[in-house]
């Protein structure tokens, strides 16, 4: 019995902490780095009147299918490897090529899997995510998503001047060969005036919130676990806790959800479908307990490491069948209501 990761060859120590996990199980895992291919993995798909066959193959060690009781969806970098040298047009074909055959090959498993790519998709969609856990009796914040300054100027008056903006998909800028990345930012009147680039791409812009603290909720399957931080401690975290999230590790402490939060968080994760996600909330001086987002792939290992959170050993469980899983979405949820 074996299991498949798919990852890429510069994920963080997740994959080894759920690899070890699994073979405290007598389960062993075949680590799947899809940015090396095509190249240093192979790939073999056979189909034909006799059935099919897929294996994957790197360093001498290979994998079949037909062998695997579960898969781990965890990152993607397909063709990442592909040199930078080659024509661009023919990279280009290459890398297109190269993502048609991973997702074929994923989509073809008949294994369990956590979780399948078109839910992850389906999850990631963070408008909504908002409107189900909103119509799932989750506080939300007041939220414009637009492309239009003068909603936006419109919204910054309903909310008062206290407004951040944001980006709904994960967004860096390279210079000088160091990457950095935007966070949640508040957004100053001056900038009121400067609005004109939301014609050629919208943002997210929500209501400013007072913070108590910060949550971060990671849920396995229908565990969940919940760690808390100051991030008015720092200056730089006070509206974006990633922005500090080195100097922050060793603060988190250990939390509770009260019981209708925690509900309402595994319906959405129902609804989905979806047996992982790391959520944030954000805690009031008044006690409210406020949904920002949840990420389908989150991270997970600091919590891990720094507060001894057993999330490897939920997610081997739950990979593995030994506890209760989901196996389909429900949307039975109307956010609309």
């Amino acid at each position: 019995m074996r299991a498949l990761i798919v990852t890429h060859s510069k994920d963080n120590e997740s994959v080894e902490m759920v690899t070890r996990a699994l073979a405290r199980r007598g389960v062993s895992a075949f680590r799947f780095d899809t940015d090396l291919f095509p190249g240093e993995v192979e790939a073999r798909v056979r189909v034909d009147g006799g059935g099919r066959r897929i294996e994957l193959a790197r360093g001498g060690e290979r994998v079949e299918a037909g062998e695997l009781a579960c898969a781990w969806h965890r990152r993607l970098s397909i063709g990442a490897a592909i040199p930078e040298t080659l024509e661009r047009q023919v990279r280009a074909a290459s890398v297109e090529e190269s993502r048609r055959v991973v997702f074929g090959l994923l989509g073809s498993l008949s294994c369990f899997v956590l979780d399948p790519w078109p839910r992850i998709r389906t999850a990631e969609q963070k408008q909504l995510q908002l409107e189900l856990a909103r119509a799932l009796g989750l506080a939300v914040p007041r939220t414009l998503i637009t492309n239009d300054p003068a909603a936006v100027r419109a919204f910054w008056d309903e909310c008062r001047g206290r407004v951040v903006t944001k980006m709904m998909a994960s967004f860096a800028i390279h210079e000088d060969g160091r990457e950095q990345v935007v966070f949640t930012t508040p957004l100053a009147e001056g900038d009121l005036a400067a609005l004109e680039g939301l014609r050629l791409c919208p943002m997210t812009f929500q209501e400013k919130l007072e913070k108590a603290h910060e949550l971060r909720v990671t849920i396995v399957g229908r565990r969940v676990f919940t760690a808390a931080i100051d991030s008015n401690e720092l200056e730089r975290s006070r509206t974006d806790w990633r922005r500090e999230g080195q100097a922050l590790l060793g603060r988190w402490r250990a939390a509770e959800l009260p019981a209708d939060v925690e509900r309402g968080l595994l319906g959405l994760m129902d609804a989905f479908g979806i047996n992982y996600g790391a959520a944030d909330f954000v805690v009031t001086p008044a006690g409210e307990h406020v949904f920002l987002e949840i990420n389908p792939s989150g991270e997970f290992f600091w919590l891990e490491r720094e507060n001894g959170f057993p999330i490897s050993e939920a997610l081997a469980d739950v990979l593995l069948g030994r506890v209760e899983r989901r196996t389909a979405p429900t949307l039975v949820v109307d956010p609309r209501a």
